[in-house]
């Protein structure tokens, strides 16, 4: 026989609405918890952006690097400038300081402690002051030796067309003189040449005219005695 349990024993089927409203309350503990949390993790750091204020204040007029303020977030941040900031570590008690840079995000500074915290960060504007300088120093030297180069650049461009227009000149007196020259020894060719012809025609007419003597005394005298009688000469 099945055994009956009292009415007061039998079990009471769970109700989600009571569920839904235990978590909905779990859960605005847990909200102003973290919500406490949040808050003393900005406390925190507007004490540390008043601490280090003054020493803000004392950089130069007219630098621009630095603009201290908080980043509201899950996590907040104090942010010194566009590379650097702190924020809080797992405890919400450890202050931790950080900068960006082109191998990654380095820790420069941890501690709990507000003046230790301070002081790397004084540190830090110290030394972006000094890389501030010597990058104006460079780009003014980069200026200089530009400007510097320019001025070179156009000297030995104007040296080089005074030689280039120099070498031009004596190229064309060279020139000029081998013409010339060449010139006088041409005429004096022509001169030769025409000297030549001359006693070539002399000699060919003095060669003709012994060819026809000698043609005379060897038959022409005896030819013209025996067809005309008495020779002219």
């Amino acid at each position: 026989m099945e055994e009956r349990k009292p009415e007061h024993l039998k079990a009471v089927p769970p109700s989600l609405q009571q569920a839904v409203r235990r978590a909905r309350v779990e859960s605005a503990e847990q909200s102003e918890v973290v919500d406490d949390l949040h808050q003393a993790e900005v406390t925190r750091l507007e004490l540390l952006a008043e601490a280090v204020r003054p020493v803000l204040d004392q950089t130069p007029e007219g630098v621009d690097l630095f603009d201290a303020g908080i980043v509201f977030g899950e996590r907040p941040r104090l942010f010194i400038d566009m590379i650097s900031f702190v924020d809080l570590g797992h405890d919400r008690r450890t202050y931790r300081f950080f900068q960006d840079t082109r191998h990654g995000r380095v820790l420069i500074a941890e501690s709990a402690n507000l003046d230790r915290i301070v002081a790397a960060m004084t540190n830090y504007i110290a030394r972006r002051l000094v890389e501030r300088e010597q990058a104006l120093a460079s780009d003014w030297r980069s200026r200089s030796s530009s400007g510097a180069a320019i001025k070179a650049g156009a000297r030995a461009k104007k040296l080089a067309e005074d030689a280039g227009a120099a070498k031009r000149a004596e190229t064309e007196a060279s020139s000029s003189d081998k013409a010339s020259g060449r010139g006088f020894w041409v005429r004096a060719a022509d001169i030769f040449s025409f000297l030549l012809m001359t006693l070539g025609s002399f000699a060919l007419v003095a060669m003709v005219c012994l060819g026809a003597w000698a043609a005379w005394s060897a038959w022409g005298r005896a030819f013209w005695e025996a067809r005309f009688g008495s020779p002219p000469f």
